[in-house]
């Protein structure tokens, strides 16, 4: 896609590339039109700072099933205690910017200048939504994502006290809400808060039906 194309129908996500896993397009630009089109498809964008726009549909698809879920045993301790306060949508801008600050033993950030203004964007839109968790009132976790019909695409979350981002996690898969929470990419923490890898096919299934 050209740059700044907000309007060009992404390819299907079936085409999408084995190696890197997932590619499916490059270009484009991140325009709520766009950005709708692309969650709508099961498509994301992720890509650094001086790259092209990247868009992803990864096989498997790492999501959790809110029906599903049970907070391990560790985790109920946690919210047994009640350490944190959740709230939504009060400090979009301050999660957005915590998840974006480089992790330790890492030396940039994918969530770029022009990632958090297209998000900004789509949360002054109504579509993007902060999951907040807050200790002696500020804030020390959280996440954000879209939300479109039953589904939430997660796209990143922070913490800066432990167990902060578990807590708002939780929260948003107990809240009942959504029927399905895209989690995108897999990883060991995601795995054993109880995400599951489904085949791409079933994700894109569920779109169909979740998002109408």
């Amino acid at each position: 896609m050209a740059e700044g194309d907000s309007t060009t129908p992404f390819p299907r996500p079936e085409n999408a590339l084995q190696e890197p896993n997932g590619l499916v397009a490059a270009g484009g630009d991140l325009s709520p039109e766009r950005l709708l089109m692309a969650y709508q498809a099961g498509i994301f964008p992720w890509f650094s700072q001086g790259d092209p726009i990247l868009w992803w549909s990864p096989d498997p698809r790492c999501v959790i099933f809110p029906e599903n879920f049970t907070p391990n045993r560790s985790l109920r301790k946690v919210l047994k205690r009640g350490l944190f306060e959740i709230r939504k949508n009060t400090a979009f801008e301050q999660v957005i910017h915590a998840c974006a600050l480089p992790r330790k033993h890492e030396s940039g950030t994918w969530i770029t200048d022009s990632m958090k203004k297209a998000y900004n964007q789509m949360h002054t839109l109504g579509h993007a939504h902060s999951i907040e968790a807050w200790q002696d009132n500020q804030l020390v976790g959280g996440l954000y994502g879209i939300a479109i019909g039953k589904v939430f695409f997660g796209e990143s979350m922070f913490s800066q006290v432990d167990n902060a981002s578990k807590v708002a996690l939780t929260a948003l898969t107990l809240s009942s809400q959504y029927q399905l929470i895209d989690c995108q990419m897999q990883s060991a923490h995601l795995l054993n808060m109880g995400a599951a890898l489904i085949p791409r096919t079933q994700f894109q299934s569920l779109l169909d039906t979740l998002i109408r």
